[in-house]
């Protein structure tokens, strides 16, 4: 769990602390006030670009001096991350105290969100839905980072070169393509694994009061048994047409189905597919739990808004059995009326209070 938090010049924060002494962290204050800039900042201690996916630049507070900081303190261990004013979109980590990559952070925290953005989930592109696979998979297998970020950076460059293939060099080609098919089998394996287990998860957890999903990982096109980089070495021309890469793990979807149902998550109501995103989420807590002996930090923004009392009382049960840590915003503390023990903080105007309420 992170012990303590700080911020400075992040969003509308110009400095803040944040001393939680309960698993529950309850952020609650008017629209705008600052609540998810708080949970942005947490999803910061982990690889990539967060829960909002801005540019590093834009986190920086306005009419600031131009860089932000963030650290916490996760069992004994200081991480921070960061930019500075004058390469504001070059990010900074220190773990200990020392200089280290974004990717390291997910040996220490395992972080997992979910935000009012993400109840489309199921009607956005696949590129959002494969994004929220990853972020699973990360947080069970923290190597996954390091292999997409590989395999991204041989896609890039296989693909600069595809934009003139009379004079691409064959021969690095083909070795991009084999790094694509190395990196390309941890992230398929890695992803194969994290649906599996959670099915096994799900398949035990009933139907009432959140609707209980099955999980697959959809491909673009037919795979077969032929290995990666031959299929791209054979479709480099079409793939030169198009522009970028067609086959690969970065074409890979998430399909949901609501089991009691036999629908497609696309398919049901926006309360089916929130609670379809909630039963996921609370299984996958569960699966890390037991996998790395720590549950992730869980970040969920106005996830009780739209819940009924019945509903709300129940997921934060569910809650509490996850062992975690669960920082949760909304407008109104009467939301979380049915907690006894938590961290409660006002949120106003970026600056955070405690509240007894």
């Amino acid at each position: 769990m992170i012990g303590r938090l700080t911020l400075s010049d992040f969003r509308n924060h110009a400095d803040a602390l944040i001393l939680p002494n309960h698993a529950f962290i309850l952020l609650t204050g008017d629209n705008g006030a600052g609540k998810t800039n708080i949970l942005e900042a947490v999803s910061m201690l982990a690889p990539g670009r967060g829960l909002r996916g801005a540019s590093l630049g834009a986190m920086a507070r306005q009419d600031g001096p131009g860089g932000f900081g963030i650290a916490a303190e996760v069992d004994g261990v200081m991480l921070g991350t960061g930019v500075n004013a004058n390469a504001p979109e070059r990010r900074q980590v220190r773990i200990g105290g020392v200089a280290s990559s974004a990717n390291a952070l997910a040996d220490h925290l395992a972080i997992v969100w979910l935000t009012p953005a993400m109840d489309r989930l199921f009607l956005d592109s696949p590129g959002g839905r494969r994004r929220f696979l990853d972020r699973l998979t990360l947080a069970l297998h923290p190597g996954h980072a390091a292999h997409s970020g590989r395999y991204d950076a041989a896609m890039r460059a296989r693909n600069r070169l595809l934009s003139d293939l009379r004079t691409a060099d064959p021969v690095w080609l083909s070795a991009l393509e084999t790094q694509m098919e190395e990196h390309g089998a941890a992230i398929g394996g890695a992803r194969a694994d994290l649906v599996a287990r959670l099915n096994q998860l799900l398949a035990h957890q009933p139907d009432a009061p959140f609707a209980r999903p099955m999980i697959e990982i959809e491909e673009a096109e037919p795979q077969g048994d032929e290995p990666l980089a031959i299929r791209l070495g054979r479709q480099r021309r079409r793939d030169a047409a198009a522009g970028r890469s067609l086959t690969g793990p970065h074409r890979q979807d998430l399909a949901v189905t609501h089991v009691a149902k036999g629908q497609a998550a696309a398919l049901c109501s926006t309360g089916e597919q929130k609670a379809l995103l909630l039963s996921i989420l609370l299984a996958h807590a569960a699966l890390v739990a037991a996998e790395r002996g720590q549950p992730p930090v869980l970040l969920l923004d106005e996830v009780a808004a739209h819940l009924d009392p019945l509903r709300r009382a129940a997921l934060f049960d569910r809650l509490a059995d996850t062992g975690g840590q669960i920082w949760m915003t909304g407008t109104e503390p009467s939301l979380f009326s049915d907690l006894s023990a938590a961290t409660r903080l006002s949120v106003t105007a970026g600056h955070i209070f405690r509240s007894t309420t």
